[in-house]
């Protein structure tokens, strides 16, 4: 079972957009640089979700807002939103079994009854997540970076860092250096 790539990167976007939409201009050309991918593809994820209703998108110029809280964006409306039904038919079930055998005639009705019940589960799961709790996330990731970075370093360890950075920067210059 896999998800679209569309839906994390649609996350990703909305994130992006949530932080710095209202302070910068947020064009596909900006979110393809965070996201590492093509801005065509980014436009078309864009495109969906402003269809949607999530997206505030200015043709032309540029610039992209919410058009809602994000409280109000469930996971599951934005995969909706970027792979329309894709919580239906995840589950696949093999087509040439014999219809000779009991299993073999019946197996089809049985799987798709168990599987309709996860792809329900699961639909209802997505339902409980919001962009505001993976923006939290975010946050939380945020503030556990910071906190690494700030830790106190003591000066024998500090002048090991300068030495290798020195020591690479003169590896650097030998090896590119053209005589």
């Amino acid at each position: 079972m896999q998800l679209s790539i569309r839906a994390s990167l649609a996350i990703h976007c909305l994130i992006l957009v949530s932080e710095f939409g209202e302070t910068d201009k947020i064009t596909s050309e900006k979110i393809a640089l965070s996201t590492g991918t093509n801005p065509v593809a980014i436009r078309s994820i864009m495109s969906a979700l402003k269809k949607d209703g999530i997206l505030n998108v200015k043709n032309g110029t540029g610039g992209t807002t919410l058009n809602m809280p994000p409280e109000e964006i469930t996971v599951y409306r934005i995969c909706n939103a970027v792979k329309p039904q894709f919580c239906k038919n995840i589950f696949h079930v093999h087509t040439k079994a014999s219809k000779l055998c009991p299993v073999g005639r019946n197996i089809r009705a049985v799987l798709q009854h168990s599987y309709s019940k996860f792809e329900s589960a699961l639909e209802d799961s997505l339902k409980t997540v919001t962009l505001a709790d993976m923006i939290l996330d975010y946050h939380m990731q945020l503030e556990k970076r910071n906190n690494l970075c700030q830790l106190e370093l003591s000066k024998k360890e500090k002048f090991s860092i300068i030495k290798s950075g020195i020591r690479m920067c003169i590896q650097h210059f030998l090896f590119n250096r053209k005589f």
